[in-house]
């Protein structure tokens, strides 16, 4: 299977992850693509709402979109969630699986400051959501490792092919999407969630929790 894997607090879930997780679902070919929201965000102070409220959130998309499937194994723990070693530990039950770590460019900017950041190639491939018009410093580390790797949907095909399972770099470009997390809250807390920000069950599970208020 090609399996395309997001992590993230999802503090709340809303469009702005659904809609490109669907974009690289299509441009790729993916199977299936799995939320996998943490427990102690490494890179974050803390989240604004509890794990279990998090995970009931993601799996209420999950519902609505079929294609996506809820993956816990970073909420069930108990220490902060680094990506290299939730990735060994998916490897140990899905060997012969196409796994395809999906992240923004903003944070393939950043891969090196990660915990053991290089090994990622080893465990997965990888999807780099690109907004138009963004380009990475041409003489970068991160750019010369994107070219070096660089690769499409025929690229993952063959891989499978060929038994290889990780290594990869999917540049993908997504529509750009008007909302952050941090502009959902502060929508929340004024009362004045745009309509089209996240789906109403979403925004239904909130208000009768009174969350982020």
């Amino acid at each position: 299977m090609k399996i395309g894997i997001l992590g993230g607090t999802f503090d709340p879930i809303h469009y702005g992850h659904i809609k490109p997780l669907l974009e690289v679902q299509a441009a790729l070919g993916l199977d299936e693509v799995w939320l996998m929201p943490n427990h102690i965000p490494p890179h974050k102070d803390g989240t604004n709402t509890s794990t279990q409220h998090r995970l009931a959130m993601a799996q209420l998309v999950c519902r609505q979109y079929p294609q996506l499937k809820l993956c816990d194994i970073e909420a069930n723990r108990d220490q902060p969630s680094y990506s290299v070693e939730t990735l060994k530990q998916l490897r140990q039950t899905h060997g012969q699986d196409q796994l395809v770590f999906i992240m923004g460019m903003d944070s393939f900017v950043g891969l090196p400051t990660w915990y053991h950041w290089q090994e990622l190639f080893d465990l997965s491939h990888i999807a780099v959501c690109q907004r138009p018009g963004w380009t990475l410093c041409g003489d970068s580390e991160m750019a010369a490792l994107l070219d070096a790797r660089r690769a499409g949907k025929a690229e993952l095909d063959k891989a499978i092919d060929m038994g290889r399972t990780a290594g990869l770099i999917f540049p993908v470009t997504i529509t750009p999407q008007p909302y952050s997390s941090t502009e959902v809250r502060r929508q929340l807390a004024q009362n004045q969630l745009a309509p089209d920000a996240m789906p109403q069950a979403i925004a239904d599970y909130i208000a009768a929790h009174h969350l982020y208020r």
